[in-house]
């Protein structure tokens, strides 16, 4: 028998089976939020155990309100705001080691990090810690490493991904491997993988260092956008339509991305499911973009991998949506899950808990399993030099304490830096330099060598290469040819990483002039069947005449 035929269909008993969703009361809620109206398909909102943010609504630029979490009830009008983008912004992202860092991309094609506060902002914020430039066009998705302290990705509509070190301000890694525009992206568990989805309709998996992909596959055949999220076990699941606009989830393994796991039709809406999966109790959420419902689904290891639990049913559209860590959910309620959900029609965002009807007030071990702490198990440098390690843990019985600090604000064009270039720059025109254009193998030795020991570029050279003499050059000068450049030192590979992803692009550069010889070999017998039937033509042309 196979395993569909061994898969049991009546009811499958679970400890998540009767979870429901409770929304909280209207005193509890953030009322008078004016959340934007745009058409980008992103959440809007990002929470943590301190704050909330949303994107709102404003002319000219873009700008989202940060409030402190327990800070419900009726919002200001004049409520401060985080303003500095000149475009509408797209996304935002809490960063998860620090609960006073927030990351924001923008229509102006720029990432910009901001610190909050403890007590929150008491005026606009305008003053950014760091301003990351490399997009060519608009910034849509960011997304922090899971365990790599200041790595930020972020996705643009110029299909590139980058890889920040935003304690640095330098970017890491380009990766170029995308054709069209980048729906969404999420790291594994360790952040050792990239999963995106774009609008070719392909689902790849790719080395985040390297930029090489792993494997590549049509995830669904509608031209609507996709979704996709890690789940355990080095399995991803994405969410997207069919072919005749029907919603569809699937489950793949990250090595295999030609058949799907399992696939399954969710319901015939047109809004775009958002995944999100809770790694502690392996329960999947669906979200829909534009309709009330949550529904919730159970992962398991053994075929057919997802099982349908319940759904919270609601007759108020969601324009997004936001979710609290695991560790800021209340254990008290046996609360798992904690979304909060921006109202379409009203300007409303509304906490929903997600909850385990359970009567004892003890605390409940089989629902809280140690789960991530906001603490970074390793450094971006450790991580960009191959080094993998999986987050750190701590009990949501205990807590552990929280550290927090304003980093200090990267201003790549600081006044000193700027005077200091000024100088350097003036000093250098002002030496007076003598050019000689006459080649070196007509020069006398001792013009030779005293042309070479004016270099210091020669000099420098020679010292990395010390078994090297003057006199060596001027015996030999094959020699000189074989010496590395400044430029070309700096560019060649170092680490293992470097030197894979060079070998790769050397070996797509020799694909593509190999189909180039193909073509021209093509259109040189084309033009030359041309030639021989113009030829002929004229032959008989003149026949005739």
């Amino acid at each position: 028998m196979t395993n569909s035929q061994l898969w049991f269909r009546g009811v499958r008993s679970s400890k998540f089976r009767h979870v429901y969703g409770n929304p909280a009361k209207r005193e509890n809620s953030y009322h008078n939020v004016p959340i934007t109206r745009n058409a980008h398909d992103s959440n809007f909102c990002a929470v943590n155990p301190k704050f909330i943010s949303i994107v709102t609504e404003v002319a000219g630029g873009g700008a989202f309100i940060v409030l402190p979490i327990n800070k419900t009830g009726k919002v200001d009008v004049n409520v401060s705001r985080v303003t500095g983008h000149r475009g509408p912004v797209l996304d935002i992202k809490w960063n998860p080691c620090n609960d006073n860092i927030i990351a924001s991309c923008s229509d102006d094609c720029t990432i910009k990090l901001w610190y909050i506060p403890d007590v929150g902002l008491s005026c606009n914020l305008t003053d950014w810690l760091i301003d990351l430039h490399g997009h060519k066009r608009r910034v849509g998705y960011i997304e922090w490493h899971p365990t790599a302290e200041n790595v930020l990705a972020s996705a643009g509509f110029d299909c590139l991904i980058i890889l920040w070190d935003v304690g640095a301000g330098d970017a890491l890694t380009v990766i170029d491997c995308h054709v069209d525009v980048i729906y969404s992206m999420s790291f594994n568990r360790d952040g050792s993988r990239l999963a995106t989805t774009s609008k070719d309709k392909k689902l790849r998996i790719i080395d985040p260092r390297t930029g090489l992909v792993i494997s590549e596959g049509i995830c669904h055949e509608g031209s609507r956008s996709s979704k996709v999220v890690y789940l355990s076990e080095n399995r991803v699941l994405t969410t997207g339509f069919s072919q005749h606009s029907d919603r569809q989830i699937a489950v793949w393994k990250e090595t295999d991305l030609h058949n799907p796991i399992k696939r399954e039709t969710v319901d015939s809406s047109s809004g775009i499911l958002f995944p999100y999966f809770d790694y502690d109790t392996h329960v999947l959420f669906l979200a829909g973009k534009g309709d009330g419902n949550i529904r919730y689904y159970e992962i398991v290891g053994e075929y057919p991998c997802i099982h349908f639990l319940n759904q919270y049913i609601s007759d108020s559209p969601q324009r997004g949506f936001g979710y609290m860590p695991k560790r800021g959910c209340n254990v008290n309620i046996c609360e798992i899950f904690r979304f909060y959900k921006l109202h379409t029609t009203r300007n409303i965002c509304e906490p929903i808990s997600m909850v385990v009807p359970r009567k004892s007030d003890q605390f409940q071990e089989d629902l809280y399993p140690d789960t991530v702490a906001p603490v970074p198990a390793l450094s971006a440098t450790d991580w960009f030099n191959g080094l993998n390690k999986f987050p750190i843990l701590m009990s949501m019985k205990t807590g552990i304490p929280v550290k927090t600090h304003k980093p200090k604000a990267f201003k790549p064009n600081d006044a000193s830096r700027g005077n200091i270039n000024y100088r350097m720059k003036l000093a250098f025109l002002s030496q007076e330099t003598i050019p000689d254009y006459r080649p070196i193998n007509i020069l006398p030795n001792n013009e030779k060598i005293q042309k070479t020991s004016s270099n210091t570029k020669f000099q420098q050279i020679q010292q990395l290469f010390g078994n090297i003499t003057s006199q060596d050059m001027n015996g030999d000068e094959t020699l000189i040819s074989k010496i590395p450049t400044k430029e070309e030192l700096e560019k060649s590979p170092k680490t293992e990483y470097q030197l894979r992803r060079a070998y790769n692009r050397q070996c797509e550069e020799l694909k593509l002039l190999r189909k180039q010889l193909a073509n021209r070999d093509r259109r040189i017998q084309d033009l030359e069947k041309l030639v021989s039937s113009l030829q002929s033509q004229i032959s008989n042309l003149r026949i005739r005449t």
